[in-house]
């Protein structure tokens, strides 16, 4: 968010699975979520610590020393849109920021206009599993920034009824939900991991499941899909070319 509003310059450091842009991976690295540096991050005397909203002891650590943080929670789409407007607000960023929220919400409701009046196919999304097998199988459940996701790109989720954003699925699960297509989600090492023809295979077992059968089985790679950020639009539309690919999509 940062880069994408022209702030980039203003970081000091960043979390460790902050790869993107590729300026980014050039700043020292101060922790992640459950692991922060917070040694560290006290010893950079930064004016302004942008953290997420359950990170209650680092909290703490910050108010102690006086330091101001922004804290932030993205449960599902709408709330990525109000964190660019406010956190823009707080560095002085506002005018910048509120140029970008708009261009998303813009091409998010483009992609939805792209779909609209199509049939939306029922759909299961995967966004982990164990390689090889179709064993702790999880997939978004109907409520949440990837059941967001889904929706703009046309699709219906099979766990819509399931009101929390993942579902562990077993296979009977999935066997009684009957999707007609399933979208496995790939990124951050296990990209790398990826072999379509060995962890693809794994699905044959549920013959069954109309996705299955008509082999309609997607991977689409990237960390687009699991960060909540200006590349939503990016994943909402690689999506969306999945679910419908003979739309009349322009980019």
């Amino acid at each position: 968010m940062m880069f994408a509003m022209g702030a980039g310059e203003r970081l000091v450091a960043v979390g460790s699975y902050d790869k993107f842009p590729p300026e980014a991976t050039r700043l020292p690295k101060v922790g992640a979520l459950l692991d922060p540096d917070t040694e560290r991050i006290l010893s950079m005397r930064p004016d302004l610590v942008l953290m997420y909203g359950t990170q209650t002891e680092l909290k703490k650590s910050l108010d102690r020393a006086s330091i101001p943080y922004y804290s932030y929670e993205h449960r599902a789409m709408p709330d990525i849109m109000v964190t660019i407007r406010a956190l823009g607000k707080r560095i002085g960023f506002g005018a910048q920021a509120e140029t970008l929220a708009s261009s998303m919400e813009r091409d998010l409701a483009a992609i939805r206009k792209t779909v609209a009046g199509r049939p939306r196919p029922r759909t299961l999304l995967v966004f982990e599993r164990d390689t090889a097998s179709l064993q702790n199988i999880y997939a978004s459940g109907g409520y949440g920034f990837l059941a967001d996701l889904l929706d703009v790109a046309g699709g219906e989720n099979v766990f819509g009824d399931v009101k929390k954003q993942a579902v562990q699925a077993s296979s009977e699960m999935i066997l009684s939900r009957r999707p007609d297509v399933i979208i496995e989600l790939r990124y951050g090492d296990r990209a790398r991991e990826f072999d379509p023809a060995r962890d693809l295979r794994a699905w044959s077992s549920l013959g069954s499941v109309p996705a299955v059968r008509a082999k309609h089985i997607h991977v689409l790679v990237g960390d687009q899909f699991v960060v909540p950020g200006p590349r939503i639009v990016t994943a909402a539309r690689e999506l969306g070319r999945a679910l419908h690919p003979n739309a009349q999509w322009t980019n």
